[in-house]
């Protein structure tokens, strides 16, 4: 549909055209109607243009007013006849309409954003009293020597010449900074040239430069001007004049230089290659060129001011942030500078506090970034409010602000401001959607060396806010040097866990799971060694968080699963286990978040050709709490694989017998901590009791974890639970150790320990 009303345009156009080119070869038999015909074509296509495509109609009245005078320039001036109406009242009309243009197009320019609107108007007047210099000395003074009309209608015609050079430059600067095409804007602006030419001429006759031949000339002009305002409103993108816009190229500063520059070249060199022709003609040179001297300097002391208050504001964009007003962390890292290089003051030990709010993604997930935003500006002001007036409030990034007081004297003096600052949280922010209550860690440092960086001063009290968030946040913590000692050897393990992989420094250790009714092996819990290449042991509690929190979980994870299940194979081919053993492998939370775990495992089921029945996940009972709907969706795809699912250390977590029903879960694991007190703890007892009797119930596996006593064992065996592990059977071994760990396992038979058996010594 566009299309077409397209191509009506252009052959409206073009039909218009030739109306014009009829005017111009025959004047006298076609010059009248043609004009006419323009003239009155503009009504009904203005009107089809509101009806159908809703042009604006503060453009439809515009150019109705604008229309309205030119025409009656055109009546009172004698194009079709004369009216016995002065000159003057012509060129008034002409002036009018000429000013309500340039009205029209500053309220088009202003629409542009990022257009300084009070620029462009300064440089238009520039350019406007360019051209009335020029207009005086080449069209103006001129006419006024050869022509008898009144000086009040020459001078309102004279005036008319620079209100052209205001309107052709508006257009330039409209047309040119349009980010996309706008077909109507050119035509509008075709219409702008083909009028102003068509004036031109007149003024070239009117001085004696031109003939009057050569006015048909400017009535096709004008007829033209009629057409192309009449294509601008058939075309469909009319409609989209009046939208705001942002402008093109640095709102092509380039070209409104040139024009400006132009505009004040130009009528030097005029005024300097012509004298005055008399003492009004100096009188009127000099007058029109202390105005614009003093227009163009006005205009370059507020370019000045616009520059200055510009670089005024970048700076304070680049020295505080933008939602809270607070210096950012260049402005205090450069205070912070300061204050190190006055340390020689003896008095003062300035100290930075690093506040960072707890749990703030909650606030953001669960009310909306707009709440989140709400509750950093109002901490800004609780915090500002509560500190010295010397000190100073930043904030970073984020939930992290930073106070730094150049006041304090000792420790117990940032002692005290920590717990104001701490106090600020106590209350609850009030928002729209409610009362929330925040919390903070703060870490403290203090900066006590003239060597020290600023950025050292910051990462202290970062490690330190770190120390306090470990110490389960809502608290402060001082620096010390063993925290930055501690920091750098997590470094050093993270950095060397990248790469344990790729060196084998990882090995898989294995403990046997013991049937306590047979006191045959019936399974294997997989746990994993590091021992770096220089003979370094790390502990799994120490390497397994921190490769928890770096994502290195996933990779060693696959490594883990596919190590085990190879060896669990090894063993069954060659007779060290039944070919009924598990094999149990521990899942942590991230590898469970992970949607290609499912794969993992089904790839490591294959490649090791064991049977899923015989693989257990274990998980803790904290997945089940922090990712219920993901850890479910995960272990349905693991039972649809064959896999069984352990759930690890139960009862110390959270998990409630709904959950248990929920979860598709074949085994329960007692946590070693009840078991270690069942033979001598008659609540721990109790306890076990209840978590066998609920487990056979749901029809569960039971499996004690960590038995070290005859006693803990029979105590179990009496309370029903058929399975344990434990250092009483075995430590964790490598798999070389396996066989004769088994076979020394075997030779015990069933139970010989609980009958007091001579050979209870051998374990």
């Amino acid at each position: 549909m566009a299309s077409n009303r397209t191509k009506t345009t252009w052959i409206y156009f073009f039909l218009g055209c030739v109306v014009v080119a009829a005017g111009i070869i025959a004047p006298d038999r076609y010059g009248d109607l043609a004009y006419l015909i323009a003239a009155a074509q503009i009504v009904p296509v203005m009107l089809f243009s509101y009806r159908v495509d809703r042009a604006p109609k503060g453009l439809l009245l515009a150019i109705a007013l604008i229309g309205t005078f030119y025409g009656l320039s055109a009546v009172t001036a004698g194009v079709w006849g004369e009216t016995g109406v002065p000159r003057f009242v012509s060129n008034l009309f002409e002036l009018v309409g000429g000013s309500l243009m340039v009205a029209g197009l500053v309220i088009l320019v202003r629409q542009r954003r990022g257009m300084n609107t009070a620029a462009v108007i300064g440089d238009a007047m520039i350019v406007g009293l360019g051209s009335w210099l020029m207009a005086w000395v080449a069209f103006l003074q001129p006419t006024l020597a050869v022509s008898d009309e009144p000086l009040i209608s020459s001078l309102v015609a004279g005036f008319y010449h620079p209100t052209g050079s205001v309107i052709l430059f508006l257009m330039a600067v409209y047309l040119f900074t349009e980010t996309k095409t706008n077909a109507s804007s050119w035509f509008i602006g075709a219409s702008v040239l083909a009028t102003l030419m068509g004036d031109l001429i007149y003024a070239l006759v009117d001085a004696g430069h031109l003939g009057a031949g050569v006015l048909d000339f400017a009535y096709s002009l004008y007829t033209l001007g009629y057409f192309a305002v009449a294509a601008a409103f058939l075309h469909p993108s009319v409609k989209s004049l009046e939208q705001t816009q942002s402008s093109g190229d640095s709102q092509r500063l380039l070209g409104r230089l040139i024009i400006t520059t132009s505009s004040l070249v130009f009528p030097v060199i005029v005024l300097a290659a012509s004298g005055p022709k008399s003492t009004a003609d100096q009188i009127v040179r000099s007058i029109s060129a202390l105005v614009l001297a003093s227009a163009v300097t006005l205009r370059v002391v507020l370019s000045v001011r616009a520059n200055s208050d510009a670089q005024s504001e970048l700076l304070k964009q680049a020295y505080t942030d933008a939602l809270t007003g607070l210096p950012n962390r260049v402005l205090l890292l450069d205070r912070i500078s300061s204050y190190v290089n006055e340390l020689w003051r003896a008095d003062r030990e300035p100290t930075l506090f690093f506040v960072d709010l707890d749990r703030f993604k909650n606030i953001n997930d669960s009310l909306g970034h707009s709440a989140g935003d709400e509750v950093l500006r109002i901490v800004a002001e609780r915090l500002i409010g509560t500190v010295p007036r010397e000190a100073m409030v930043a904030r970073l990034s984020g939930d992290e602000y930073v106070v730094l007081d150049p006041t304090t004297r000792s420790l117990s003096n940032a002692s005290a401001l920590a717990e104001r600052l701490l106090s600020v949280f106590r209350e609850p922010i009030a928002l729209a959607q409610g009362d929330v209550f925040v919390t903070a860690s703060i870490g403290v440092a203090s900066i006590d060396s003239i060597s020290v960086k600023p950025e050292d001063v910051l990462r202290h009290a970062d490690t330190a806010m770190y120390r306090a968030k470990d110490s389960g946040r809502n608290c402060m913590a001082f620096y010390d040097e063993s925290m930055h000692e501690r920091i750098a050897h997590r470094l050093a393990v993270e950095t060397a866990l990248y790469r344990a992989l790729d060196r084998q420094e990882l090995r898989m250790f294995h403990q046997p799971i013991l049937d306590l009714d047979t006191g045959e092996v019936v399974g294997f819990e997989a746990l994993m060694r590091w021992q770096q290449g220089d003979g370094t042991i790390v502990s799994p509690a120490e390497f397994i968080p921190i490769a928890e929190d770096t994502g290195t979980i996933i990779p060693i994870g696959a490594w883990a699963l596919l190590e085990a299940l190879t060896q669990l194979r090894r063993w069954i081919d060659d007779g060290v286990c039944s070919p009924q053993a598990t094999m149990s492998v521990n899942v942590s939370p991230r590898q469970l978040a992970d949607p290609n775990l499912p794969s993992v495992v089904s790839e490591a089921l294959s490649r090791s050709g064991v049977d899923p029945s015989l693989l257990w996940i274990e998980i803790t009972e904290s997945v089940m709490i922090s990712e219920p709907e993901l850890a479910l969706a995960t272990l349905q795809k693991m039972k649809a694989l064959g896999v069984r699912v352990a759930l690890d250390d139960f009862g110390t977590g959270y998990s409630s017998l709904s959950l248990l029903q929920r979860f598709p879960l074949q085994r329960i694991k007692i946590d070693r901590a009840f078991v270690q007190g069942v033979a001598d703890n008659p609540s721990d007892r109790a306890l076990v009791r209840t978590i066998v009797a609920m487990g056979i119930s749901l029809g569960l596996d039971m499996v004690a974890e960590g038995v070290e006593s005859l006693h803990q064992m029979q105590v179990l065996s009496e309370l029903g639970c058929k399975k344990a592990q434990g250092y009483l059977i075995s430590h964790p071994v490598p798999a070389d150790a396996m066989r004769s760990t088994v076979s020394a396992l075997e030779r015990l038979g069933r139970f010989p320990l609980l009958r007091g058996d001579h050979r209870a010594g051998q374990l």
